[in-house]
């Protein structure tokens, strides 16, 4: 079928929803409702589909469309659940099931029948964690469903009037809610507010006398201190006493009339930096290997089993700024000085990452050096990876990945792969022609044709087309919560696979032959030429894409599959 997707943004969900049902071979088209209903009129005049699905909309449909044409809403709540704030709700009162509902689009919000429903579990994460994850696979299973008994023509929607359906309004989940009574509320309160506002809209808050929205929260059973105080620092993050205990805050988003220049989510030490005027929070070094029963936050993580070791790290929306990179090169590095024969990459929830931290570029007194300054850490880090020849390297994606942190993945030996993930391996759409010795590796997968094609098209790729394309090695169909695990009993076999030392020696010959044809640093030099041209022009697309990327602000089209940053390639 021709289907158009109509969303608020094309966020994780909708590009997985594209990625997905193309791979079943519909036709698919996106429009940004945030332009204005004439702008999803002028899609649906244009395009003509047979169906519209809305996959997270902020705003209604416009009357005309919905009324003239099937359109299928993605509500992030169960059958009869209705409401803006579906699961900030489900996390506050702590649920342990909840569901996702497609349903046809009437005047009445999220009143419509109900073409499908799938439940889900809810962990104790973070609530854009969630919604990549266990909310995703279950939208996606709905929403398959429901397009498939849509085709077929002859399944009738249940009413919400049925007796099966128990309807409950759920209002908008306001500040006043999510607010932290830091003398009083014990920690796992204060974690489940964190964790419900993480990434949209945060908590509001006031450090140091400025008001600030707080997004993220970890336990810290060590540090004490008196309600509220900040403790310390550690990797970006700021440590703030409850009532019995103390919690980790990744990141802090100046609120947008307090007067901040970036008023945009960011590194919570260096938001507080610019408001402090004494002493500096005591820095608490961040521990790569935590031992049984510790509870704190680190954001690189090294274990070991046997002859496998795993490297883990989890940044904030997969960005990794310079600081990140070069903390997670030292931890790599200290990684291959361990006697493994196995490393393993990830092999975590959520994204694995997303290359470049745009939002830290964007604050830098020099957006152009700092995007130098990290991308030149982002290829240290990737060609470290590329270099390590005496142990097989895996790269476990439980979670999404895109330019540069697509192309890490791609470094090493194999690619593991939840199938629920996306892959975007491109740069076009932030007007970037691309580094991380991408001109390497991707060709080396799916050859030069597919490659050109990949980064050209820019579009969104699922883990099942990434295998079938030579991205991906192994799919690992696992629940979120169960990725980890499978990734281990994975590595454990490949560690005892008999042909391993052959497979080690080989790769070590393969990369010998390779730096004889053409050298890495030949490569890397070619990109960063082109890359150092983008940065340092400040007419190029770049600029303005991220600007308007970061502060969430209108930039690009409408229809966000159009090209984007033209004249990079």
């Amino acid at each position: 079928m021709d289907i158009l997707l109509v969303a608020s943004a094309f966020n994780s969900l909708s590009q997985r929803l594209y990625a997905e049902l193309s791979d079943l071979g519909h036709r698919l088209d996106v429009v940004l409702a945030a332009r204005g209903p004439d702008q999803v009129r002028a899609a649906v005049r244009e395009l003509r589909p047979d169906l519209i699905i809305a996959p997270m909309l902020r705003t209604a449909l416009p009357e005309d469309v919905w009324r003239e044409h099937t359109c299928l809403i993605v509500h992030p709540g169960p059958p009869g659940d209705r409401g803006p704030s579906s699961l900030d709700w489900a996390i506050a009162d702590g649920a342990g099931q909840w569901g996702v509902t497609v349903l046809q689009a009437e005047a009445a919000m999220d009143a419509g029948p109900v073409w499908a429903a799938e439940p889900f579990p809810v962990p104790p994460v973070g609530k854009s964690d969630l919604y990549r994850n266990e909310a995703s696979d279950a939208a996606v299973t709905a929403v398959l469903t429901a397009v498939q008994r849509y085709a077929d023509g002859a399944y009738k929607p249940l009413p919400q009037t049925d007796e099966s359906v128990t309807v409950v309004w759920r209002d908008t989940f306001r500040q006043e809610r999510r607010r932290i009574d830091w003398e009083h509320d014990d920690t796992d309160t204060v974690l489940r507010k964190l964790r419900g506002a993480d990434s949209q809209p945060g908590v509001l808050d006031e450090l140091l006398g400025h008001e600030v929205f707080l997004h993220g929260g970890h336990p810290e059973d060590e540090l004490r201190g008196r309600p509220g105080t900040l403790l310390a620092q550690r990797a970006g993050a700021v440590c703030r006493a409850t009532r019995d205990g103390a919690v980790w805050i990744p990141e802090l988003r100046p609120r947008r009339n307090s007067g901040d220049p970036a008023p945009f989510r960011r590194p919570a030490a260096s938001v507080l930096a610019a408001y402090r005027s004494g002493p500096a929070l005591p820095e608490v070094p961040a521990p790569l290997e935590l031992p049984p029963g510790r509870h704190t936050w680190t954001d690189i993580r090294y274990r070991q089993h046997g002859d496998i070791g795993f490297l883990a790290f989890s940044f904030p929306g997969g960005a990794m700024s310079t600081d990140q990179c070069r903390r997670l090169l030292a931890a790599y590095t200290e990684a291959l000085t361990r006697p493994t024969r196995v490393l393993v990459l990830g092999g975590t929830r959520d994204f694995f990452s997303n290359g470049i931290h745009l939002n830290v570029i964007e604050a830098a007194p020099d957006p152009a050096q700092e995007s130098w300054t990290n991308l030149n850490a982002m290829d240290d880090l990737v060609e470290a990876v590329l270099r390590t020849t005496d142990r097989l390297v895996v790269a476990a994606l439980g979670g999404n990945a895109a330019a540069g942190g697509a192309m890490l993945a791609l470094a090493a030996d194999e690619v593991w792969c939840r199938t629920g993930v996306v892959l975007n391996p491109h740069y076009r759409r932030m007007g970037l022609y691309g580094s991380e010795f991408w001109t390497y590796t991707l060709p080396r997968r799916v050859g030069p044709e597919q490659a050109e094609r990949l980064t050209a098209r820019a579009l969104p790729v699922s883990a099942a087309t990434a295998a079938r394309l030579g991205m991906v090695d192994r799919l690992v169909p696992a629940a979120p919560r169960d990725f980890a695990a499978e990734v281990e009993r994975l590595a454990t076999g490949l560690a005892a696979a008999p042909d391993l030392d052959r497979r080690i020696a080989g790769k070590a010959a393969a990369r010998a032959a390779d730096e004889r044809e053409r050298p890495l640093a030949r490569y890397r030099e070619a990109e960063l030429a082109r890359m150092h041209a983008l940065f340092f022009d400040p007419e190029a697309p770049y600029h303005a894409l991220r600007s308007a990327f970061v502060r969430k602000t209108p930039g690009g089209s409408a229809r966000p599959l159009a090209p984007a940053g033209a004249g990079t390639r």
